[in-house]
């Protein structure tokens, strides 16, 4: 059982035992979620510290914020804990530099939600983690699933080095998009993910359907979208149901459903919106809100199986739990896992296209 999973120790377990000073690399909310933790397991922190260019002599939890030189000059070796997320190639580059120099750990913590991934939880779901690896595609999927799973229990950013791959080639290999294309963008955020579809169809479509909840992002999506012909945008979240929601907007693409929010949002499901039309592609990226707008596409989801394009990074349980949600809506899909440039695993998506 489990034979794909390699690691066995956490990252928490490995830094409790580090004996090198561990200065944590970042700030904001990512840093809070990993003190959390660290208080919970005894792990003492150092500092902070930020790239030389972001350091403005300001402070974070009580640590005065360093350059990375400046810890660099104060010790001889120490531990560094990633603590903010890193979605583009310079970037990237300049984190896999600081391990080739320091001990580097990237503690996986979930975007929504509570709890921590680590060996003990996939034991705990190991039928249902076997039975998404066993139904994976290909090698590449396999591959990406492992190898996910073995970065965010050990922290190691090697594992996502060799299964990163690009976006242009998932589309090219996996989605494949065509010219008449029935297009439901759930999480449209400023309109660049129906760009991406019209750069590759050349502005060809039949229909395209766009969900955005936050208000700042929805004007930019209206902008983009302009005087478009056959392109429906609504203002609403993706959900099981039409109903009104709580929502923290933070204008960006991390905008999520907050339960102590008093700020209310319209939300639609799939199904209301399509009214029985057809659907032939539909991205989910909905911060947290994966599981709930795949049970409001259901009856699109059975009737017509368009390709899926989903999020699986935002709740420990998504990736095992919103591909068995899937297959259980329709027993016709392939499955496929790939994952894009991205420390940590965000980025990491499933692929359902039909048999």
């Amino acid at each position: 059982m489990l034979d794909f999973i390699t690691e066995k120790i956490s990252c928490w377990e490995k830094l409790q035992n580090e004996k090198k000073p561990i200065y944590i690399y970042g700030m904001g909310d990512g840093a809070i979620k990993i003190m959390t933790v660290f208080k919970k397991y005894g792990i003492k922190t150092k500092g902070f510290f930020a790239s030389d260019d972001f350091v403005r002599g300001h402070s974070f939890q009580g640590f005065k914020v360093l350059k990375l030189s400046e810890v660099e000059e104060m010790e001889d070796d120490f531990a560094v804990v990633l603590a903010f997320a890193a979605g583009y190639e310079e970037l990237v580059n300049r984190i896999k530099e600081i391990s080739r120099k320091h001990t580097l750990c990237v503690p996986d913590v979930p975007v929504i939600g509570t709890g921590l991934f680590t060996y003990e939880y996939c034991k705990e779901h190991s039928e249902q983690l076997e039975e998404v690896y066993d139904m994976l595609a290909d090698e590449l999927s396999r591959k990406t699933f492992a190898s996910i799973i073995n970065f965010k229990i050990s922290g190691d950013i090697r594992y996502l080095e060799d299964i990163t791959v690009s976006k242009i080639d998932i589309y090219r290999s996996i989605i494949k998009p065509n010219l008449n294309e029935h297009y439901v963008d759930l999480g449209a955020y400023n309109g660049d993910t129906i760009e991406e579809l019209l750069e590759i169809t050349r502005n060809r479509y039949v229909r395209i359907y766009g969900l955005e909840p936050d208000r700042k992002n929805f004007r930019k999506l209206s902008r983009y979208i302009g005087e478009r012909e056959n392109i429906e945008i609504f203002n609403s979240a993706a959900w099981c149901k039409d109903t009104e929601l709580p929502f923290a907007a933070k204008s960006g693409r991390q905008s999520t459903l907050a339960a102590m929010s008093e700020n209310m949002i319209d939300a639609r499901s799939v199904d209301s919106i399509l009214n029985g039309r057809e659907a032939t592609l539909i991205k989910m990226d909905v911060e947290g809100a994966e599981r709930e707008a795949l049970w409001g596409a259901g009856k699109t989801i059975s009737r017509y199986s368009p390709r899926l394009m989903v999020a699986l990074y935002h709740r420990n349980e998504d990736i095992f739990e919103l591909p068995l949600l899937i297959k259980k809506l329709n027993q016709k899909y392939k499955f496929y896992v790939r994952h894009q440039l991205y420390i940590p695993a965000w980025e990491t998506n499933l692929y359902a296209v039909p048999k």
